[in-house]
């Protein structure tokens, strides 16, 4: 067994904070009140120890870890008091879990609210511009794969959103050969989603007579027969992908059983994690929220080199049979980052990041106080934290990874790249204007399509057709 020792990463607050101390039950460690810049820095240490015991299972220290952290993060403060928060839920949720009964009892009385749920999807498409952008461009690539067809049929693969549909439906209407017949697949799991979907797609299409019909799959993704879909002789088909196939990924990570969390990994991560504080604790702190928001793990690091593809049986099979359909165009939006990484530390400072990123650009959109966006926050980014951090195995679905390897697994599964198509990225560029939504913007990527706040990549789109064999 490995001696443990004392971690630079546990040493490090001490040292760039020496009026810190980890004794628990004293009242906070803090004498004086921080300011925003060395609280954030502060915390990101904080953070990073408190990873490094959670991954070692050291859970008195990450316990001590955790009240120190509670003296500063609050879900209502500025963007890293609520990233703080919400890690620290995730670590508090991951640690319950070394006494199954213990977590089993409290979360037994915890309630799903499927209309929950359906409002925290339609917040996120209100308050930020993400899912709009990709609905627009999404929609803009089937009609120009579709020009000419008077059959069309689309799967959608998390079929939750009827406003996507309703502009690609007024779009049709306006088509100068008249508008086709459309017959549209929604899978998702929840029953009432779908019923809703039916009744204000079908309203829609009545009202500008175009022939529709609407076909409800209640099912996962991942238990979907694509004998269901009923794809019939003479349809053009196309395939919407929003935020979907990476959860895919949990059953190949099942299947192949590769061990997490390795003690040597763990090391060079932490060890990285420390190197970087003592470089960031250089510069003066506002130099550092200035050019380096949030960035203890830098994408171009070494550690951050692209891993080879893993194998993915249930991945490649289930896109190896949506190209044996034959569609025209499928449109694939995920997030930009690589949450599915082997070890915690990894999925911890990649996570860290991302959200540092997501939270900003809410808080930028909207005022800290309204509960729509404290919704948003709990409910949907929090909820994707507490899965990438505290579950493993076929329990975590949130296994994001880049544009990089979705090329390579479309690749490997038949498609060929379409190039998404310039009227749709112009759409997209005046739907950002049009709204004021500073901060934004998208970038061309070789034929993809990214989007982001600031510089930072958040969610990635690509198109692709089905490739033919000579």
């Amino acid at each position: 067994m490995t001696q443990e020792g004392p971690s630079s990463v546990t040493s490090s607050p001490l040292q760039f904070f020496p009026w810190m101390y980890l004794s628990p039950g004293l009242g906070s460690p803090f004498p004086w009140e921080l300011k925003s810049e060395e609280r954030g820095l502060c915390l990101i240490h904080l953070l990073g120890a408190c990873a490094n015991h959670v991954a070692a299972g050291r859970l008195e220290n990450a316990n001590i870890g955790l009240e120190q952290i509670s003296h500063l993060a609050s879900p209502d403060g500025d963007t890293m008091q609520r990233i703080a928060a919400y890690f620290t839920e995730a670590f508090a949720d991951r640690m319950l879990k070394a006494w199954p009964g213990l977590h089993r009892a409290l979360n037994s009385t915890k309630i799903s609210s499927v209309s929950e749920e359906i409002l925290v999807q339609k917040l996120f498409f209100e308050l930020c511009p993400f899912l709009k952008i990709a609905y627009v461009i999404t929609n803009q690539a089937i009609v120009e794969a579709m020009e000419g067809e008077k059959m069309v049929h689309i799967i959608d693969l998390n079929s939750s959103e009827p406003a996507q549909w309703i502009n690609l439906l007024q779009t049709f209407s306006a088509r100068p050969e008249g508008p086709p017949h459309l017959r549209i697949t929604g899978v998702h799991e929840q029953k009432e989603v779908l019923e809703q979907m039916a009744l204000r797609l079908a309203a829609e299409a009545e009202k500008l007579d175009i022939p529709f019909q609407f076909n409800p799959i209640v099912c996962k993704l991942e238990n979907l027969d694509l004998e269901s879909l009923r794809v019939k002789t003479g349809e053009a088909l196309a395939v919407s992908s929003v935020l979907q196939l990476h959860s895919l990924l949990a059953f190949d990570d099942e299947m192949l059983g590769r061990s997490i969390n390795s003690p040597s990994m763990s090391r060079n991560i932490n060890s990285n994690w420390s190197d970087r504080a003592s470089q960031m604790n250089k510069r003066t702190l506002g130099e550092w929220l200035e050019k380096e928001p949030f960035h203890m793990y830098s994408p171009g690091s070494d550690l951050a080199t692209p891993s080879p593809l893993s194998p993915a049986p249930k991945m490649g099979s289930f896109l190896t049979a949506l190209r044996a359909l034959s569609p025209k165009v499928m449109v694939v939006t995920e997030q930009e980052s690589n949450h599915n990484g082997s070890t915690l530390m990894e999925r911890v400072m990649e996570a860290l990041n991302f959200y540092a990123a997501l939270f900003d650009c809410l808080e930028s959109t909207v005022s800290r106080a309204p509960l729509e966006r404290q919704k948003v926050e709990k409910m949907l980014f929090g909820e994707e934290i507490k899965n990438i951090i505290a579950c493993e195995g076929l329990e975590r679905k949130e296994r994001h990874e880049k544009l990089e390897k979705w090329i390579l697994r479309l690749e490997l599964a038949g498609f060929g790249m379409v190039p998404l198509s310039y009227h749709g990225m112009l759409q997209a560029g005046r739907l950002l204007q049009a709204n004021n939504y500073d901060g934004y913007k998208i970038k061309e990527q070789n034929g993809c399509l990214v989007m982001c706040w600031q510089e930072r990549p958040l969610y990635s789109m690509s198109a692709w057709g089905f490739r033919r064999y000579d």
